[in-house]
């Protein structure tokens, strides 16, 4: 896990123009009513923020789809002229497969986003993006969730949307994110109940921390928008709990006894490709909390690397 960790700031940087050529021939002129993106796990949270990229600079809806209504229920759903994203790292998620290939089956645009080649996933879908990050050999997701949130911004691009050149994390951020995770890590570990919190671009770095922390080293967290927290769940938030905040919280919220860790911000990087940086900073605080509790990452309790549900 470290070393795919360390691995992200040369490979985003050698997949971007590899991304924005592909996509641009993909999807560029062509314009849509919806798009409909189907995921689970870290790739759920991928399209977590692809949702705020659509919404914010398309101006068109972009739904997160529930697959079990069509695997569980058996029902088919009619959009209106769709692009249909299916995002799956391995790209063996039965589940997501079926969603894009019912939309295909309706005419609609499909495409696949996933680091597998050959996969069912890609194979389903009209159009394939692979990730090319390479093995990914830890159980947890990180060079293919960077890499998963580079392909959605720069199919946004694709798209039309106004969005400058990426500006990618560096081997010096790599560093000082883990810095700023070794120095949290402990009261992390001494803190319960441990929230993680977002909003915007920022909610989907929220979720994938907590999701880190929860797989790597045992950690029970949980994600919530600052908004969403302010209705209730902040009730919890006394003295020894912890705040792991990608969004700055409210005065209030601070005053009520629990431990406020804000993920550090670089400099001159725009909000919407902050959850490229600010996640590596999750990533580090996950497999620091692992080590301190003498936990491997990469062979996590109860779970696997490739998970399938219908």
């Amino acid at each position: 896990m470290q070393r795919e960790i360390e691995e992200q700031p040369g490979l985003l940087a050698r997949l971007a123009p590899l991304y924005e050529t592909k996509l641009s021939k993909i999807l560029s002129g062509r314009e849509f009513d919806v798009v409909l993106l189907a995921a689970r796990g870290s790739s759920d949270h991928g399209a977590l923020y692809a949702r705020y990229l659509i919404e914010i600079h398309l101006g068109i809806p972009a739904i997160l789809a529930a697959p079990s209504v069509l695997t569980r229920y058996r029902r088919s759903i009619r959009y209106p002229k769709c692009l249909a994203i299916g995002i799956s790292q391995s790209g063996s998620a039965p589940d997501v497969s079926e969603v894009l290939a019912d939309l295909r089956r309706q005419g609609h645009a499909t495409l696949a986003i996933t680091n597998t080649p050959g996969s069912r996933l890609a194979s389903e879908a009209e159009f394939a993006l692979l990730l090319e990050t390479g093995p990914e050999n830890s159980v947890a997701a990180t060079k293919t969730y960077t890499a998963t949130l580079l392909a959605v911004y720069q199919a946004v691009r694709a798209l039309g949307a106004p969005l400058p050149e990426p500006v990618l994390p560096t081997d010096a951020w790599c560093d000082s994110a883990r810095q700023a995770a070794e120095s949290h890590a402990p009261q992390v570990l001494d803190s319960n109940p441990i929230f993680a919190l977002g909003r915007g671009y920022s909610f989907s770095t929220a979720n994938e921390t907590a999701l880190k922390l929860m797989e790597c080293a045992l950690i029970p967290a949980k994600a919530y928008s600052t908004s969403d927290f302010e209705h209730g769940p902040k009730a919890l938030a006394g003295p020894g709990s912890a705040l792991l905040a990608f969004d700055p919280v409210s005065d209030g919220l601070a005053k009520q006894g629990g431990a406020v860790l804000s993920a550090p911000v670089p400099g001159a990087v725009s909000e919407e490709i902050l959850p490229l940086w600010q996640i590596v900073y999750g990533q580090w605080l996950a497999l620091s909390c692992a080590r301190e509790r003498g936990e491997d990452p990469d062979k996590p309790q109860f779970i696997q690397k490739v998970t399938r549900t219908l």
